[in-house]
């Protein structure tokens, strides 16, 4: 069965009557069912309790023969009620065509034997994440790189901590490798960002994400010697105090980054402990007996690891957390993944949502993970993760170039690979199928960031990268922007590409690339359905991907495309309205539209009735 012809549902709102339903609830899940399907039954299969239930579908009069979401009258649409009996409530569907053939349909898609539960659909009952995140578009800032305040004293003339080695922002390379990697100082403050906010709201960003702001040893600031002050370096309290007022005067947001998993050897309750053993900080750590060395954060001395079995910890890092959303709108967790795990030692799960617990309903919410976050999300703890799994890793390996030289794929060994458009789909699907829609759509999607190499190294082209901005602009998911990838710029690995910003280097600014950055997430601003919409795929080969994003007034139809290839041809009964980068089309006379197969590319339209 072709992907345009196979049922569908989703967790959006045109297939659930209430995404934050409540213990005890009753919702009506819609499945939409092409005609050539030719279902006759729909049974819905929940398990409550842990035993299953099925629940018969009806027919939804009122939706079958209308083009919802502007395509597809001839659809026919099946609704069924379902008990929400447990915090997250899994659910698939049973579906028995004309000739007697069943099947089911999942979140992974259809399947026509049995498999187990962990593809199935979930409606969640946990508290909802703000409401203000669906609409969020972050934009990643580096601090030691993004821009140095007009009233900066030169590196010369300022009082460098001894670890610190200066150097020029407009004229020396970055080191990537080596030694002088997490000491070169480039000298961006708080102040510098605050000048540069018009900048990053004209981008179309409207929440910005600092990296660690606290004082340490090195220019990442991931080994903080303190939570209790904002780094000197960078402006103090004050500079963020006025960041945060700039920010919150235009509408913005701000999220902070905070190690939960660590601290730096420097810290102040690690130097306690390391030198009293009676001392009271000492649980809050892991100290060997009898040799009294410590466990450190992947064996890197420089970030003694947290022990989160402590109450110390517990009580002073849900404080810390606390104290500074005075000023942040949320947290990014580093390291969420190990954060409460050691050998035998589990408290992941408890820990997640003791933060949780500790922050006000109103504060974002999102935990690190460089492989599968699956298994830490829906419970009632991170709002979502950054998506390296089932977004960034996928779209690399469809779109990436032909230059060698990439030292890992996020920790895993050789280079990127080259993989196909089907591929690059079955990551994607086979991530988002095991969490929720509303995991899915606050977890954020990733072209680069401060620890990987940049999109434009990867794609090696401007076209690519811009396919790639596409994908991450109308798939579901939280948009985060790295800052200078939308001038172009260049690196290998996440160090050699924390570039300090071009702003008096015009020859570094690729302003072709900017002004798509804004067209795109403009493009995202405007249109609810990139936001709040569902996803239906429709049709995937090697170097296309094509899907709907549907809203129930309009849906836009997404082509990708990473080469040049055959026209698409799709069945909708719709027109197509041209959006971003597409001119329009009609349907012929068996409602069938007819795309366009140059590229790369990336081309958006609105679907409307026929006229």
């Amino acid at each position: 069965m072709r992907l345009i012809e196979q049922p569908h549902h989703d967790g959006s709102d045109l297939y659930i009557s209430d995404a934050a339903p409540g213990l005890g609830d009753v919702v009506t899940v819609w499945v939409r069912v092409p005609a050539a399907a030719e279902v006759v039954a729909l049974h819905v299969r929940s398990t409550p309790d842990g035993e299953p239930h099925f629940a018969a579908a009806e027919l939804d009069r009122e939706r079958t023969g209308k083009a919802v979401g502007g395509y597809g009258a001839g659809d026919v649409w099946w609704r069924a009620a379902l008990a929400v009996r447990n915090p997250v409530t899994k659910y698939r569907f049973h579906l028995r065509d004309k000739a007697g053939d069943t099947y089911w349909l999942t979140a992974g898609g259809v399947f026509e034997h049995e498999l187990p539960d962990d593809t199935d659909f979930r409606a969640v009952a946990y508290d909802t994440p703000p409401a203000w995140s669906a609409d969020a578009v972050l934009y990643q800032i580096f601090p030691d790189r993004f821009a140095r305040s007009a009233d900066a004293k030169p590196l010369a003339e300022t009082d460098l901590p001894d670890w610190a080695l200066p150097r020029d922002w407009d004229r020396d390379e970055v080191i990537g490798q080596g030694p002088g990697t997490a000491e070169q100082f480039f000298g961006g403050d708080l102040d510098g960002i605050t000048e540069h906010l018009d900048h990053i709201q004209a981008l179309g960003a409207n929440t910005v994400y600092l990296t660690p702001i606290f004082p340490a040893r090195s220019n990442h600031r991931y080994d903080a010697s303190t939570f209790d002050e904002v780094d000197p370096l960078l402006g103090g309290d004050a500079a963020l105090a006025r960041l945060a007022e700039a920010v919150h005067a235009r509408g913005m947001r701000l999220i902070g980054d905070i190690t939960s998993n660590h601290c730096g050897a420097a810290h102040e309750w690690f130097t306690v402990a390391e030198s009293d053993v009676d001392a009271v900080e000492r649980e809050m750590f892991y100290f060997d007996a009898g040799t009294g060395d410590y466990e450190a954060w992947c064996g890197v001395k420089s970030l003694p690891k947290l022990n989160w079995a402590s109450p110390l910890v517990r009580q002073r890092m849900t404080a810390v957390l606390r104290r500074w959303l005075a000023y942040f709108d949320g947290w990014r967790v580093d390291v969420a993944n190990m954060t409460g795990r050691r050998a035998a030692q589990d408290d992941a799960h408890e820990v997640a949502a003791l933060i949780r617990r500790a922050l006000p309903a109103e504060a974002m919410l999102v935990g690190e993970h460089m492989h599968d976050a699956t298994g830490d999300l829906d419970r009632d703890g991170w709002h979502g993760a950054m998506n390296y799994l089932g977004f960034t890793r996928p779209v690399w390996a469809w779109l990436r170039g032909d230059a060698p030289g990439f030292a890992n794929f996020f920790g895993t060994p050789g280079d990127v690979p080259s993989r196909d458009g089907t591929a690059a789909y079955a990551t994607m699907r086979a991530f988002a199928a095991r969490v929720s829609w509303r995991s899915l759509v606050h977890s954020w999607n990733i072209l680069d960031s401060h620890d990987s190499a940049r999109i434009r190294t990867v794609t090696g082209s401007a076209a690519r990268q811009l396919v790639a901005l596409g994908l991450q602009v109308t798939l579901p998911g939280t948009p985060m922007v790295y800052a200078g990838s939308e001038f172009g710029l260049t690196g290998w690995n996440g160090e050699n590409a924390r570039t300090p910003m071009p702003w008096s280097r015009p020859g570094d600014r690729d302003e072709a690339t900017l002004a798509a950055y804004r067209e795109l997430l403009g493009l995202r601003a405007a249109e609810p359905a990139l936001r709040h919409g569902g996803l239906r795929w429709l049709h995937v080969t090697s170097d296309t991907m094509v899907y709907l994003r549907e809203f129930e007034q309009n849906s836009l139809l997404v082509a990708a495309s990473r080469a040049a290839g055959e026209d698409v041809s799709l069945t909708l009964g719709a027109r197509a309205a041209g959006v971003f980068a597409a001119t329009d089309l009609e349907p012929d006379g068996t409602g069938r539209l007819t795309l366009p197969g140059d590229g790369p590319a990336l081309r958006v339209w609105r679907l409307e009735p026929p006229r």
